[in-house]
């Protein structure tokens, strides 16, 4: 029989798990708008240093409407996921060989951590000698900025696999090429799939860049113009422009990591 006048235990073992709050998130975003709104509108907040997001929304609708916010956001796009994609792949096949192999990790290693420290912005002088103004800089410059982060992501997934798995998997004398495919590739997959957000970032921020020098169209060309003529609710709308654009690749690589990782649930 139990004693009437105990009491439960509450469960202590909870280890932070943290609770999605719903609507926070959009509680927060419209309370700093309405309060940006009443700022700008009172004269609290200088309409000429931060426009109202009612101009910023007039500006987004008139680039809707002249058709030059799709010009200007598939031309980023373009370049974005071509200079990404390349330099991520890149990256992922040199990570792979550095982190399997001794000869490629006593050779490839230092040369990588050297110059993964280095401003990739301050590279784009160089490489607009190299490939010239057009296209060409521009793509080898997000490139460039993503396959170290890449590199240095995958070989810490490589390295981060359990090497009992691995041994495992040879005193079965399972196929080398098979054990990359179906233990160290999974295994390192998380740390990869971290790596191509940092890479993501990296390449937005290189994009911005490369196109502020000598290009027609593109966000970064849009912002440079409306910097240039002093059009701030125009310099912010295409600020809301790359936020929207960054929010949607993060959302995808999620989508993917759900896919891929499906396995650790």
């Amino acid at each position: 029989m139990s004693d009437p006048t105990s009491r439960p235990v509450p469960f202590r073992g909870g280890g932070f798990a943290h609770r999605p709050v719903k609507g926070a998130a959009v509680f927060v975003f419209l309370f700093l708008l309405l309060a940006w709104e009443w700022g700008t509108r009172t004269g609290v907040i200088s309409n000429i240093a931060l426009p109202a997001p009612s101009e910023v929304v007039t500006a987004l609708s008139d680039l809707i409407e002249t058709g030059m916010l799709w010009k200007h956001w598939s031309t980023s796009m373009w370049r974005l996921l071509g200079g990404w994609t390349s330099g991520t792949m890149a990256g992922i096949a040199v990570g792979v060989i550095i982190g399997l192999w001794s000869l490629p990790r006593s050779g490839l290693y230092p040369l990588v951590s050297a110059l993964f420290p280095i401003p990739k912005i301050a590279l784009l002088p160089l490489f607009v000698v190299w490939f010239g103004i057009g296209e060409g800089s521009k793509l080898a410059t997000i490139a460039f900025g993503t396959f170290f982060p890449t590199v240095i992501a995958t070989i810490g997934g490589v390295d981060a696999v359990d090497r009992n798995l691995i041994r495992m998997a040879q005193a079965f004398n399972i196929p080398y090429t098979r054990i990359v495919r179906d233990v160290i590739l999974p295994g390192a997959m998380p740390a990869i799939l971290s790596g191509m957000r940092i890479s993501a970032s990296i390449a937005m921020v290189l994009l911005v860049a490369a196109e502020m020098i000598g290009a027609e169209f593109g966000v970064g060309a849009y912002i440079l113009m409306a910097g240039a003529l002093f059009a701030i609710d125009q310099l912010i709308a295409g600020v809301v422009i790359l936020s929207v654009t960054g929010l949607s690749v993060a959302w995808v690589i999620g989508q993917v990591e759900k896919r891929l990782l499906a396995w650790r649930s």
